[in-house]
C-alpha cells in the first residue's frame, strides 16, 4: 500500500495530541504547519497568528534567538533526537519535554525542517522495576552535586547499566544522565533566583567548571544561566 499523509493532514493528526508540541519550517526558519498544542500555549487564538513567523517572533528574544540557532543546525543537516529540553514561555510557565528536529529533504535538498517536543510524563509507578529504580532515583536525588557513575547507579539498583539504562527510559522516560541533568538544572534555576554567585551555583549542582555549567543550561533551558537570572528578575 503506497499512502502519505500530507503536511496539512499530519497537522490534523497532531492537533489529537495534547501532550506533543508539532511544527513544520521553511527554510528561512518560519513556521509552516502547527498544531493547536504550540498555538495553545503561545496563548494565540489561532495558528494564522504563528504561520509565517520564526521562533523569534513569537517566543522572548533570549529564547527566540536559540531556537533559531538550533533549528539552523538542523537545516545544515543536523539531527536532534530526544533532547531533554525546558520550555519557558511568555507568561513564565515551564514544562520539561524531549524534543526532536530532523531536516526535511526533497529533489532539491533540504528544504525545512520537522519538529516535536513531547512533554515528559509522569513515571510508570507500576512497573515491576519501579521500586529497585527508585532506590537509585532518591540516590541522584541526594547526590546530584557530586560526580555520579552510571555503575553505581546500577549497582544500587542491582541490575546491569545496560538494564539500567533500557528500564529508566521505561519508566522515567529518560536516560539516568538526562535524569541527572535534569535534578541539577532545576536546582541551579531555584539558586539562580537568589543572591548566589553563579559559579558557587554551578559547583554546587555537580557542574566542573563556570564554562560547563553555561554550555548545559544554554542547551537545556535555551538561555544562559545570567540569562535566565535577568529574566526571572
Amino acid at each position: 500500500m503506497d499512502v502519505q499523509l500530507s503536511l496539512d493532514e499530519l497537522q490534523d493528526m497532531f492537533d489529537a495530541i495534547p501532550d506533543v508540541v508539532f511544527f513544520i519550517k521553511d527554510r528561512q526558519c518560519r513556521y509552516t504547519h502547527v498544531n493547536n498544542t504550540l498555538v495553545k500555549r503561545l496563548g494565540v487564538k489561532s495558528r494564522d497568528e504563528l504561520v509565517g513567523k520564526t521562533a523569534l517572533q513569537v517566543f522572548p528574544e533570549r529564547l527566540g534567538s536559540s531556537y533559531m540557532s538550533q533549528d539552523k543546525r538542523v537545516l545544515e543537516g543536523e539531527l536532534i533526537e530526544n533532547q531533554l529540553e525546558l520550555h519557558l514561555y511568555a507568561n513564565r510557565t515551564a514544562g520539561w519535554c524531549l524534543t526532536i528536529k530532523r531536516p526535511l529533504t526533497g529533489g532539491k535538498g533540504i528544504g525545512g525542517l520537522i519538529g516535536i517536543s513531547r512533554d515528559l510524563g509522569r513515571p510508570d509507578n507500576r512497573h515491576s522495576s519501579f521500586i529497585r529504580l527508585q532506590r537509585a532515583l532518591e540516590h541522584m536525588q541526594a547526590n546530584y552535586g557530586l560526580p555520579l557513575r552510571v555503575q553505581a547507579l546500577a549497582d544500587i539498583a542491582g541490575v546491569s547499566v545496560a538494564q539500567l539504562e533500557r528500564l529508566f527510559k521505561r519508566v522515567f522516560q529518560l536516560s539516568p544522565q538526562q535524569l541527572l541533568t535534569k535534578l541539577r538544572i532545576e536546582e541551579a534555576m531555584r539558586l539562580l533566583q537568589t543572591e548566589m554567585n553563579i559559579a558557587e551555583i554551578g559547583q554546587s549542582c555537580g557542574f566542573s567548571d563556570q564554562s560547563a555549567f553555561s554550555r548545559q543550561f544554554k542547551a537545556t533551558v535555551g538561555i544562559t544561566p545570567r540569562d535566565y537570572r535577568a529574566m526571572m528578575r
